[in-house]
């Protein structure tokens, strides 16, 4: 009875988050102090009771050659074993032994295994984390040291075209899950010494690796420093997607501004690393991350360059009066029906008077409901199997404004806003950069329920006031507008010919400032400041 009560009472700590923090942190200091053992049964024993025996952790006893023994220790779910099968044991297993030597060193496996990445490891907790990364460790019988096999060979999609920023002309390859093969995609496209990759682990838990892209000679040693500096601060025990980090590094977390660039196209980042931007990968996300970042390259699409000048000059003057129709329409509608209706022409008003006529509600709580109803639309179609989705929130808009109208719900003019509201919100190409439209679009509604366009052009200018606050890594916002920088002017709202584009944008303070030129200064104490 006693053994059972004090059974029931461990069992109750190690149910406790903290205690069972602790245990783990003992059992990673354990490993850290332990090193590999000679004997091979010692060393898979230790590692299956680290790991708790668990189902997909496969042991493969041999001897190499047929007479030193031997152990190969893996996740089947994590390793290419057809690979593992033709590459390591087969060669292992095959000829005889040289010699008299109680076991093969391990400088002779490097010539006997047919793989690339190879590397000796002599401690416990070394192997652990290869083991956990996707290698397969060899334990040799007389040997104080294992070897990790990089044979990771887990199942994943293969590249695909972007979903979220596709074009009609240009590249049609998108980043995917695994950063080994998006750093690919980028060196295809950056054949370029100079391009300097760095890797980092976030995620006590997960083990997440992160990689941060550079050109050196290029990018802003100080804007790369603060990157560095902010990375370095992080303390998390697990990072899944890009997004966690997004959030740990940007100025202000609170914004609905992002501050922080995410984009699925390589060829989008490989052209902001020509810039003298700085791009960072997680392993375990399709997007990658671009800092510093500022308010109008949201708006830009990776075909703005790809046309002709003057083509994408007219589409960004398109996506600009898009983005203001998706934030003020409904606003200037509330507006004008409820304290301006002498500002609109006779007929105009007329006509409006005569839509709400049988409308019981106020100009707010008829743009509320629309304005609701599609965004619930919308989040239902993003649900939604693929396709379906769409579908669904076409039909679903055209079914519920029409029966809207039909029950005296709302004005059949509101009708044709809101859904003009909705397609201007589809035509901005980032998706991070239209969530904040869509939820500034409430609070604008409500000022100009209560105070009309004196109230609007408040709340226009209090979120002009907050862009102009905003800071990326040390860069300002609304840069090159506010400071004005004439030359970085030539790519924000229209695009200069690339004649006219031959230096880089001077905001984010480039070492190089002359495409194609050689590097014209040094990095200075004053340099990634905002002038």
């Amino acid at each position: 009875m006693w053994k059972g009560k004090r059974k029931q009472k461990k069992q109750a700590l190690t149910d406790r988050p903290e205690l069972r923090a602790y245990f783990d942190q003992k059992i990673e200091a354990r490993a850290e102090d332990t090193p590999i053992h000679t004997r091979v049964d010692e060393n898979v024993s230790r590692i299956q009771d680290w790991l708790g025996h668990p189902p997909d952790l496969l042991v493969r006893q041999l001897h190499i050659r047929g007479k030193t023994p031997a152990a190969i220790v893996y996740f089947d779910v994590l390793v290419d074993t057809r690979h593992l099968n033709e590459h390591i044991l087969n060669p292992l297993l095959t000829g005889e032994e040289d010699g008299n030597a109680p076991y093969v060193g391990l400088p002779k496996l490097w010539d006997v295994l047919q793989v690339g990445s190879l590397r000796e490891v002599e401690r416990m907790a070394d192997a652990l984390r290869a083991l956990l990364s996707g290698c397969a460790l060899l334990f040799v019988q007389g040997a104080s040291r294992a070897v990790a096999i990089d044979i990771k060979g887990w199942e994943m999609r293969s590249v695909d075209e972007p979903r979220a920023e596709s074009v009609v002309r240009g590249p049609r390859e998108a980043l995917m899950e695994n950063a080994h093969v998006n750093l690919g995609l980028l060196r295809a496209r950056m054949r370029d010494p100079d391009l300097r990759v760095e890797r980092r682990v976030f995620g006590q838990r997960t083990q997440t690796d992160v990689y941060i892209l550079y050109i050196d000679g290029i990018v802003n040693t100080k804007a790369l420093a603060e990157l560095k500096r902010r990375l370095d601060n992080i303390r998390i025990d697990g990072m899944l997607d890009s997004g966690y980090l997004e959030e740990l590094i940007e100025d202000s977390s609170w914004s609905p501004f992002p501050q922080v660039q995410a984009t699925e196209r390589p060829d989008k980042v490989a052209a902001h690393l020509l810039e003298g931007k700085i791009a960072i990968l997680v392993n375990g996300s399709p997007l990658a991350l671009i800092v510093p970042a500022v308010f109008h390259q949201f708006y830009h699409a990776a075909e703005d360059y790809y046309e002709r000048a003057l083509i994408a000059s007219l589409v960004r003057i398109i996506r600009l009066f898009s983005l203001i129709i998706s934030l003020l329409l409904p606003s200037l509608y509330i507006a004008f029906v409820s304290f301006h209706p002498e500002m609109l022409p006779t007929e105009l008003a007329i006509a409006m008077a005569a839509g709400r006529a049988t409308v019981p509600f106020p100009s707010i709580i008829e743009a509320l409901i629309m304005e609701v109803m599609i965004e619930i639309l919308r989040e239902a179609s993003v649900r939604l199997p693929g396709p379906i989705g769409p579908t669904i929130g076409i039909v679903g808009g055209l079914v519920i404004g029409e029966s809207a109208v039909r029950a005296g719900l709302v004005s059949p003019l509101m009708v044709i806003i809101v859904a003009v509201t909705t397609i201007g919100s589809f035509a901005i190409p980032s998706y991070s950069a239209a969530i904040p439209l869509r939820m500034l679009r409430f609070p604008l509604m409500f000022i100009s329920a209560s105070f009309g366009l004196y109230g609007l052009m408040i709340g226009v200018l209090l979120i002009l006031l907050h862009l102009s606050t905003l800071k990326s890594f040390g860069v300002p916002y609304l840069a090159p507008l506010t400071p004005f920088r004439p030359t970085d002017s030539k790519d924000v709202l229209l695009r200069f010919p690339w004649t006219w584009l031959r230096t880089r944008p001077q905001m984010f303070r480039p070492r190089q400032d002359i495409r194609n030129a050689t590097p014209n200064r040094q990095p200075s104490d004053e340099e990634g400041s905002p002038a």
